[in-house]
């Protein structure tokens, strides 16, 4: 098998890229690998995706989908999908993140993702999801849901009670799920967060929300993306906004059973809140990746939150007689790093 760096400089020379210099990116929490590639005036970013780790298509599929719609998803300018390698337009440094972290206006840049997800929203299931893309249905939010007991929970209890904590904890998610499924599905994108987005400000409208890190994305509830941007994993959003912001959602869907699409909003994020955990004890046990750690308190403590919905209280139950609340928020045994 041929080296894979003489694979990418083949790839980029292909692509008419062959003296450009190359600046590694950040890394994020999967296997992908980024860099910035320059070449006279014009800049590029490469992914090389392993392709015994990652499939590339999912991500060029739904890259086209959500060009087609108008939105600011990068343009491609090459790809080998058998080899792993993309060569995309760059968008730049300016997340929804940094910008915060630097001043920006935290209304502005959260309306604006709002805007794009009521438009979305607003488009016919036949438009806003492409064909043949598969249901984020009730087994998959289990197989994700179940990442918490297998993950987190094994670090603070035996053997011997985590399985009996286990299954209860699958049998109440198959309960709430079945109330998750009441409003009518479209495109989610799953990882709808401020990580993810770009602020593009020389695009007008929601064209200057630019969008990141859509591979995974499902058939599925509406209320899942709105939700993974307000009860966000990383960062906590300013008092009242995120409350403000569900009802400028809500009053753009005048027709929308409120009811049902809240209890959906609650049993979503409560699932994703649970499976973040999980997934960021993974990264730190399995992974050696620790930075995730640090964001666990956090979502403790929205999950806790989202656990006084009432149609909550058996998932409360099973927190409160599993695990002590002075356990909650803690990231891990120090064993495990």
């Amino acid at each position: 098998m041929a080296d894979r760096n003489i694979l990418i400089a083949e790839f980029l020379s292909s692509a008419g890229w062959i003296n450009a210099s190359r600046t590694p990116l950040v890394g994020d929490a999967s296997f992908r690998q980024y860099e910035r590639i320059t070449f006279e005036k014009e800049r590029a970013i490469f992914m090389d995706a392993p392709p015994e780790k990652e499939d590339v298509r999912p991500f060029l599929f739904i890259t086209e989908h959500l060009r087609s719609l108008g939105y600011s998803a990068p343009k491609i300018y090459a790809a080998d999908p058998d080899a792993g390698f993309i060569l995309m337009e760059d968008l730049g440094n300016t997340t929804f993140t940094l910008m915060l972290a630097t001043g920006a206006d935290e209304t502005e840049l959260y309306k604006c993702a709002v805007d794009l997800l009521i438009d979305l929203h607003s488009r016919p299931a036949r438009d806003a999801v492409p064909a043949r893309l598969p249901l984020y249905d009730n087994q998959k939010l289990l197989e994700e849901v179940i990442l918490f007991t297998d993950w987190y929970i094994p670090q603070f209890l035996n053997s011997q009670t985590a399985d009996v904590a286990r299954d209860k904890y699958v049998s109440i998610w198959q309960c709430l799920l079945r109330l998750s499924n009441n409003i009518k599905n479209t495109l989610v994108l799953r990882d709808f967060h401020a990580d993810n987005l770009m602020w593009l400000p020389d695009r007008t409208g929601i064209a200057a929300c630019g969008l990141l890190d859509y591979q995974d994305a499902l058939t599925g509830p509406p209320a899942y993306d709105l939700m993974s941007l307000l009860e966000d994993a990383r960062r906590d959003l300013k008092p009242n906004l995120a409350e403000h912001l569900l009802r400028k959602y809500l009053s753009a869907f005048p027709g929308l059973n409120e009811e049902a699409f809240l209890q959906a909003f609650s049993i979503l994020a409560a699932q994703r809140h649970c499976k973040v955990i999980g997934i960021f004890s993974r990264l730190a046990v399995r992974d050696g990746k620790f930075t995730y750690l640090s964001h666990i308190p956090r979502v403790w403590c929205l999950l806790e939150a989202t656990c006084m919905s009432p149609i909550l209280a058996p998932l409360k139950d099973w927190l409160d007689r599993f695990i002590q609340p002075e356990l909650r928020g803690s990231m891990l045994k120090e064993e495990t790093k």
